[in-house]
């Protein structure tokens, strides 16, 4: 199957090709009809599987059928990365459409953006908070809206965006078509969906699994010993980008300042950086300057760079589900990624849990000549 057979405008055929993609991924597949039909969907896909072209594509084609001008669609993002991703998707597919798009949060000056909303644009890609000050300001009204976007719901869920969203979506039309896609489907996110969502097309995708083109394996390990390990890995892992995580944003600042004292280019994304150095340190990765990023799990969401060869849980995360969260950052598409958990004794109950996600045993490593540190 190729994206022919979804019938897109010519001018979105060529941002597809433009952009490099050949066969729809199995969430675009199952998904882009329901949207192309209007149907309001539910959408269940972890990282890296396709889901935003799933549905800026369709977005796209509906916009192209009447005049522009006014603000028509509306996507919810849980973190500033994730909403300037799915802005640059829409301005790499829809490149030759005409449509306009703007990303909008908090951290950053709000003149520029309410500049461009006077000067018109058809799609918001917004975080919660910083939407709501702009509503509050009568910058910008949500009544021609036609599309609503939750993406990530899970993660606005954890970040405690649900009231704010609530509030965005009182001032929406009751006739909108909504759109709603998260990696997992806690009680609370169901909720949502049957208080959003109307009749919706459900699609999962094993969700609760990860990616099958990661392999994953563990290192038993002392405390003290892991920043040795570590470096170790890194010295032995010399193609690719690596992705470590970190329990606190703390741990994150310090691990990245003692990887950079042992000759190793990284940095880290933690919560405490300004707007600017987050997407400095964001440009740095991405562009292969710095190897290593060191993160947290909530700095981490929206990372989405596709040259991530290893993911390393240098602290074992709190649930299975966040370590899918991890790990579906590398092996990307149909490229292969490796998934490292440094484990301490203390983590084995963690190390068992996850091998029933997997439905198999972690693979055991051994490493030789461990430094303390």
């Amino acid at each position: 199957m190729n994206f022919d057979s979804f019938a897109f405008h010519t001018r979105i055929q060529a941002g597809i090709s433009a952009a490099g993609y050949s066969s729809p991924t199995p969430i675009q597949i199952r998904t882009i009809p329901p949207i192309l039909a209007k149907r309001d969907v539910l959408g269940l896909a972890q990282t890296g599987t396709g889901k935003t072209a799933a549905f800026v594509l369709p977005i796209l084609q509906h916009l192209m059928k009447e005049p522009y001008g006014k603000l028509r669609v509306l996507i919810l993002s849980p973190t500033r990365e994730l909403a300037e991703q799915t802005h640059t998707a829409i301005g790499q597919l829809g490149r030759l459409t005409g449509v306009r798009s703007l990303s909008i949060y908090g951290g950053v000056s709000v003149q520029p953006q309410i500049k461009r909303l006077r000067a018109g644009v058809e799609i918001v890609v917004a975080c919660p908070g910083r939407l709501l000050d702009l509503m509050g300001q009568q910058v910008l009204s949500l009544k021609n809206i036609e599309i609503l976007v939750l993406d990530e719901a899970d993660r606005m869920f954890d970040m405690g965006f649900l009231p704010d969203i609530k509030r965005i979506v009182a001032a929406l039309p009751a006739s909108r078509q909504t759109l709603l896609f998260s990696a997992t489907m806690p009680a609370e996110i169901r909720s949502l969906a049957n208080e959003f969502l109307r009749n919706p097309v459900a699609v999962e995708l094993g969700a609760s699994r990860p990616v099958e083109t990661v392999s994953h394996a563990m290192y038993s390990v002392e405390q003290t010993q892991k920043i040795g390990l570590l470096l170790e890995i890194l010295r032995l892992s010399n193609q690719g980008q690596v992705l470590v995580f970190t329990r606190t944003k703390h741990r994150a600042k310090k691990l990245a300042e003692k990887l950079i004292k042992s000759g190793v280019l990284a940095t880290s994304l933690q919560g405490n950086l300004s707007q600017n150095r987050r997407q400095e340190a964001m440009d740095s990765f991405r562009s292969g300057r710095v190897k290593v990023m060191v993160a947290t799990d909530i700095a981490a969401r929206g990372i989405d760079v596709s040259q991530i060869t290893h993911v390393i849980n240098f602290d074992l995360p709190d649930t299975a589900e966040a370590y899918t969260h991890r790990i579906g950052r590398t092996g990307r598409m149909t490229r292969l990624g490796t998934a490292l958990s440094l484990a301490t004794q203390e983590d084995l109950p963690m190390i068992r849990t996850i091998e029933r996600l997997l439905g198999r045993s972690l693979e055991r490593r051994k490493s030789v000549g461990l430094a303390t540190g």
